[in-house]
């Protein structure tokens, strides 16, 4: 069910006065709009597509949409947000989605990953921060027992390869010269 295109209108006005999307749907909510159709609205006016609107509404619905307490607006707007409900997807170009890929690779690697970390890189490919993505991946290393350093780290410089050769942010740059370093010792870990 789609929400009133005046919700809609409405949220596309708030955003555009500059007010997040958390913010945004705490004010349509406070209006006496349900949940729902108020979430709905928010990503519809950020031009999500309804697929993954659908998708993402139903994932939290019964946690935070589906009975909503008086005066937990704003924070039902934060926890969407913070959730990725508010999202809006990146086109990515094939070199970005190989990048991905690699990155893919390297979570495999770690032999496990904390559910936070798998959430906030699962938003930053939604959104195309692949910068912010890639220093987290460097920042983390692979577990002892499970993990396969030496897959890990050569993931990661193969995709800091690919990331520094179009953006000349100094932090991707420091990163790839540690993921370097990082998978010449695991070679040379191997090989002993």
């Amino acid at each position: 069910m789609n929400p009133q295109p005046a919700l809609v209108t409405l949220a596309r006005h708030t955003l555009s006065r500059g007010a997040t999307p958390a913010s945004t749907y705490a004010l349509i909510a406070r209006l006496g709009h349900q949940p729902l159709p108020t979430a709905r609205a928010v990503c519809l006016a950020l031009a999500i597509p309804l697929a993954e609107i659908t998708r993402r509404l139903d994932e939290c619905y019964d946690a935070l949409l589906a009975n909503p307490r008086p005066d937990t607006e704003s924070d039902t707007g934060e926890l969407l947000e913070a959730l990725g409900v508010f999202d809006v997807p990146a086109t990515l170009t094939d070199t970005e989605l190989t990048v991905i890929d690699h990155f893919l690779v390297a979570v495999d690697a770690m032999g496990g990953i904390r559910p936070g970390h798998q959430h906030g890189l699962n938003r930053w490919f939604t959104t195309g921060n692949l910068t912010a993505a890639y220093l987290s991946l460097a920042a983390a290393h692979p577990l002892p027992r499970t993990g396969d350093p030496s897959l890990y780290w050569t993931s990661l410089t193969t995709a800091g390869e690919l990331l520094t050769a179009t953006d000349p942010d100094p932090r991707l740059k420091n990163a790839l010269t540690h993921c370097r370093t990082q998978a010449a010792q695991a070679a040379q870990t191997t090989h002993t």
